[in-house]
């Protein structure tokens, strides 16, 4: 096992990635930015400082985020999720230097990186892949050609995009030409290059992702899924397993297939394959996106219903160990329900809320059905420079039902003052009901307006 591993992240993964550092006895590095040097989860451990609070010299830095790795004598990275967490330069400039970088082969982030070549690699495994053009549109005429084939709606995606960036909708053929435009001008802004793809829009469906974990001697398990449908602009809200939407037979078919698919391309640590329910046709139909090969921020809503820890089986499988347990060990129990509290203000838009936390207290355990993974406590001050996640606040119940009451007296307890949150928004969704029966899909956010 490692003795010293850097990671390369903020907040409250970085929290969670030196917890189970603490479990393995391997001592955590964190790296930081000039606004993070002070946070209270680098008190009392070592920290390496990256550079200025602006996280394209920081944390988007691979070169300064390698070359900490190796000054600080670490041995293995964990990049966490978001910065360069699917980055292939930062796992090769890893492996350039002695570092183990903790997540799949860069081979393998660069062919899920691509949305197309993840797609015909998902289909040849056997998934259901989302209709579509095979591959970036070359120029406008072929946009319209493919559009007209696919049918309307379509919607424009970049192809190296992520959080709901180069993303246009085309209702017609005479939107083609705005959207394609729109969508390749926003992907060279954002992601450096303008290669844009379509896809038949999936409308009124659900968003259900399927957690993976693998090693390098092939074994393969999935721990359920989850349904991420309560979003706002491609961003998650609320993350529960399981899917409320899914029944048993379309379940365990499309589990199976996705370890499968897994394996077959060579897949190693933590992993998501992102999916979208179909309800288009006679039957429905759980529909391949993309593959996050990387830990996500609602993995805790796999971890409860499991009884695993994902982080810690990063690490050994990263260490070269092989998974511990086989598929019949993970035992799923009960539901499972997560929100993120972000400190924004929905009344005004969703608005970022930068400032002083002056009084900071978690909801109780309810006797171990209530989890709290937070970075903060009373005195912190929320940067404005980076994503403004408080903490993931995870309900435990025998029922869902029971999950959605239990999250809604921890978030009646969370006293957060100083800042906004977005707890009053999460109330009332999980009060409404539209989410209580399950009676929603992509287009709102159920019982807010």
């Amino acid at each position: 096992m490692f003795h010293r591993l850097l990671i390369a992240n903020r907040g409250e993964v970085a929290a969670r990635v030196a917890r189970a550092c603490d479990v393995l006895g391997i001592t955590p590095v964190f790296a930081v930015s000039e606004a993070d040097r002070d946070a209270p989860y680098t008190r009392g451990r070592d920290t390496v400082v990256l550079g200025p609070a602006r996280a394209a010299h920081s944390y988007l830095d691979p070169q300064r985020i390698v070359q900490a790795a190796v000054q600080t004598g670490c041995s293995a990275l964990h990049p966490g999720w978001g910065f360069l967490s699917e980055n292939p330069l930062l796992a090769g400039l890893c492996a350039a230097h002695g570092v183990t970088f903790v997540g799949p082969p860069a081979h393998v982030t660069t062919l899920m990186g691509a949305k197309n070549s993840a797609k015909r690699a998902m289909r040849a495994a056997g998934l259901a892949v989302i209709p579509g053009s095979d591959g970036p549109l070359p120029s406008l005429d072929e946009a319209r050609r493919v559009a007209a084939e696919v049918g309307f709606p379509v919607i424009f995606k970049a192809e190296r995009g992520g959080g709901g960036r180069g993303m246009r909708v085309a209702r017609r053929a005479e939107d083609v030409e705005a959207a394609f435009g729109e969508a390749q001008a926003e992907a060279r802004a954002a992601f450096g290059g303008d290669e844009v793809y379509l896809e038949r829009l999936v409308e009124g469906g659900r968003h259900v992702e399927i957690q993976i974990m693998a090693d390098r001697y092939g074994n393969v398990v999935h721990l359920g899924e989850r349904d991420c449908t309560v979003q706002r602009n491609h961003q998650k809200l609320i993350e529960e397993s399981p899917s409320p939407a899914l029944g048993d037979a379309l379940r365990t078919a499309t589990l199976r297939t996705a370890a499968a698919a897994a394996r077959a391309i060579g897949y190693v640590g933590a992993g998501t394959m992102e999916m979208l329910l179909d309800v288009a046709g006679p039957e429905p139909v759980l529909r391949f996106m993309e593959m996050n090969c990387r830990l996500q921020v609602e993995h805790t809503v796999s971890e409860v219903r499991s009884g695993l820890d994902l982080v810690i089986a990063q690490l050994e499988v990263a260490a070269g160990r092989p998974l511990r347990w086989a598929q019949a060990d993970v035992q799923l129990a009960g539901h499972a329900i997560e929100c993120r509290i972000n400190a924004e203000d929905p009344a005004d838009g969703f608005r970022p809320a930068p400032g002083t936390i002056t009084r900071w207290q978690a909801p109780s355990s309810q006797d171990g059905a209530i989890r709290v993974d937070t970075h903060v406590e009373t005195g912190y001050v929320v940067p404005p420079h980076y994503d403004s996640l408080l903490c993931k606040v995870i309900a435990h119940g025998a029922t869902r039902d029971q999950a959605c009451d239990r999250m809604m007296t921890a978030l009646r307890e969370l006293v957060c003052d100083g800042v906004p949150t977005t707890v009053p928004m999460h109330l009332q969704i999980l009060a409404s009901p539209a989410f209580r029966a399950g009676d929603y899909d992509t287009r709102a956010i159920p019982g807010w307006p």
